[in-house]
Formats: structure tokens, sequence, C-alpha cells
């Protein structure tokens, strides 16, 4: 049987929906794990019978919080897009860099000319720096391959992060991203292939979950449905690249299908905030590619707010248009440009990144979830929100082991 551990001597915010306080916080609390699973919480001196012979763990009074998710990546990739980030400030624009031959079909060509093993390496060191700042759950997307093989390493060095790496990784298949130089004028053609690529993927045990770029500059309703026909006979849940540049219907879409989230949102009108709503699909909010891209259309954060769309943060870290990687720094992003309150980044970045991803094992500090949590060199909860360019991280527990420098 796994040893039981009781991390004590901590302020533990447990994020608990049912909790009385807004951040659940316990003062004076402790935590009794079981192997990867928490056992128990609450504080130290109501400490149940089983934590006496536990191993005990001096958390120095620091703030605990879940183990933050970043539920929006693309951290597979080769290369990077600097010159393209250079063309923006000098005025062109992201619609026209892309269909100019650049974005996302530039990294497309550097992703299919690396290894898998440098495809790994590269991502490792993206992960790495995730986990440093208390990121212990992440997903990553495909999209830069856009052939089978190519794609088929972009996931594999994905599942390979979670094996290698103290770190939880779900796969997403993005094969519907763009449309590949070789089926240039034949987009129809091209999800064709996607389709079929999903089979092999999902056979192979590389798809958690399918994706797809809905906009003008990448793929229709009708072709995103023909992915979403296709995942949902596999049984595979789907997410949307929606309403980021333009309104295309894409969240009633998704919607439909009930999407596990709706990704970007910008132009997001109210029809599409109620199917939402009516899917329980989380709204993710992604101010990282926001900032990059010099918008000003900002996601419709009191309607859905008022809707009760449960609101996740992001990174989307990708070569293009959010090449950030820092979660904390999105949630102060999200804060500053969206309004989101200090609480609401928070369950941002936990529970309702959970929620975004399926994983109803974590985002919490609850018995039976996972034994995923963080401990903070700060006062008040707030200021994970406040401060930038500075990392309060501490300590990491993943699945009940501290991580080791």
């Amino acid at each position: 049987m796994p040893a039981r551990m009781l991390w004590h001597n901590a302020r533990v915010a447990t994020m608990s929906p049912q909790a009385a306080d807004p951040w659940g916080l316990i003062e004076s609390g402790a935590i009794l794990t079981q192997g990867d699973t928490i056992e128990w919480v609450g504080a130290y001196d109501d400490r149940p019978r089983a934590a006496r012979d536990a191993n005990h763990v001096d958390l120095n009074g620091l703030l605990v919080t879940p183990g933050l998710i970043d539920c929006h990546t693309h951290l597979v990739y080769g290369g990077h897009r600097a010159n393209e980030a250079e063309m923006r400030l000098n005025g062109a624009s992201y619609e026209a860099i892309a269909r100019a031959g650049g974005g996302i079909r530039s990294s497309v060509a550097a992703t299919r000319a690396a290894s898998e093993q440098e495809l790994l390496a590269a991502a490792a060191r993206r992960a790495r720096a995730l986990l440093r700042e208390g990121v212990t759950t992440i997903e990553v997307k495909s999209g830069y391959g856009l052939s089978l093989d190519a794609e088929a390493r972009c996931l594999r060095a994905a599942r390979a992060l979670g094996s290698t790496l103290p770190i939880s990784v779900r796969t997403t298949y993005l094969g519907a991203h763009a449309v590949p130089p070789e089926f240039e004028g034949r987009p129809d053609d091209y999800i064709t292939a996607v389709c079929e690529w999903m089979q092999t993927l999902h056979a192979q045990g590389l798809v958690d979950a399918v994706d797809a770029f809905c906009e003008s500059i990448a793929f229709t309703s009708a072709q995103t449905r023909r992915v979403f026909e296709t995942a949902r006979a596999l049984g595979l849940p789907v997410k949307l690249h929606a309403e980021q540049l333009s309104d295309q219907g894409g969240a009633m879409l998704a919607a439909s299908f009930g999407a596990m989230s709706c990704d970007h949102l910008e132009y997001l009108g109210a029809a599409g905030v109620a199917a939402m709503r009516a899917a329980g699909t989380v709204a993710v909010l992604l101010p990282g590619a926001y900032y990059m891209l010099r918008e000003t259309q900002q996601p419709p954060v009191a309607l859905l707010r008022e809707a009760g769309v449960p609101m996740a943060v992001a990174t989307d870290h990708n070569p293009g248009t959010s090449p950030g990687l820092s979660l904390l720094l999105s949630a102060h992003m999200s804060c500053v440009f969206f309004r989101l309150t200090p609480l609401e980044a928070l369950r941002g970045i936990t529970v309702h990144a959970a929620l975004a991803l399926g994983l109803p094992d974590r985002g919490v500090l609850a018995p039976g979830m996972r034994a995923d949590f963080v401990a903070w060199d700060v006062a008040a909860l707030n200021e994970l929100t406040y401060w930038f360019g500075h990392n309060p991280c501490r300590r990491v527990v993943v699945a009940g082991a501290e991580l080791q420098e």
C-alpha cells in the first residue's frame, strides 16, 4: 500500500465550489495523501486518526492551491515565427500573413523538417517552464504536421512528455488547423484526409480529443461538422477554436456536439453563449493571443458570466500568436484585458480548466481527487493575478510526489 503523507503547516485554498469561503480557504490547513490521491483535507487540528502514522511534510506556512491546469496549448512544433511578429508590428495583419503563405504553414514546414526526438526535446523545455510555475496538467494539440506521418509524430511527442516528465498530458488532434500546401485549393479533400487520419491515430491510442479551427481563414462550419461527426462516431470528445476573428457560428455548432470547450471567442454572440450554456461547454479565454495580435474585440465576459458559462484561462502557447510560457501571466492578463476577477481567473486555471479537459479528478483539493497541488510564497490569493514577471511558486506536488529540482 502506498505510504500516507500529511502535508501540513499551510493555508490551503481548496477552490471547492461547495466551500463557504469563495476560495475554499482553510487556515492552518493540512492535506492527507495516499499515493497519488487525496484522502482528506481540512484544518490540522481536525486531522483524522489515519494521519497519525503518516509521513509529515512541513509546508512552512505557504499558501497552497490545486495544481494549475493549462487547458489549451500547441506545445509541439518546430522553429519559431519571430519574423512574422515583426511583420505584424510593421502593420501586416494575421490574415494577410496567413494568406501569403506564412502563419501556420511556416510552422508546418519547420515541424515536418524536425525529427520526433527534436520535437520532444523542444516541447520538454517548454513543459518544464510551465512545471516550474505550478502547472501539473497540460493539454497539447497537434496541428503543425498536417500529414498523417507528421501529425502522428507530434502526437507521439506529446504523449512522451507525460511519460518523461512529471506532468499529466492530454492530447488533442487538430488536423483541421490549416490547409497544407499539397491540398492547396482543395479544402474539402483535405477534410476527407483529416477524418481518415483521425481513425488511424485514434486506433494507435494517440488522441484524447478532437479540435478544429472554424474561421474565415481556416475551415467552414460545414467542414468542421464533418470532422466532428467523425469524432463522434469514434467516441471522441470535441472542442473548437471558435469566433476568434469573426462570428462563424462555430460555438453553436460545437455546442450541438456537446463540446467540452470553445476557445478564443472574441466575436462570440448571445446565441453562441446560450448554446454553450445549454450544452455545458466551457469558454476558454486566451489573452496571450489577444495581446500578441493587438486585438480590440474582447470576449463577451459579462454575457458569459451572466449565463453561468464556466470560464477557463490558458496560455495558448504556440509559435505564432502566443509564444508565452506563463499561465500566471495569462491569468493576470485575463483580469487586466477581460476584467475577470482574481477569483474567476484562479478558477479558470484550476477547476474550470479541468472541466474544459473533461478531467473531474483534479482542479480542486478534496478527498478522492488527484494529489496535485502547489505551495506559493504569497500572503493572499489575489497576488497570483497581481504580480507579473515574478514566479512565487515554491513547491510542486504531482500525483502525490514532490518535484525535485
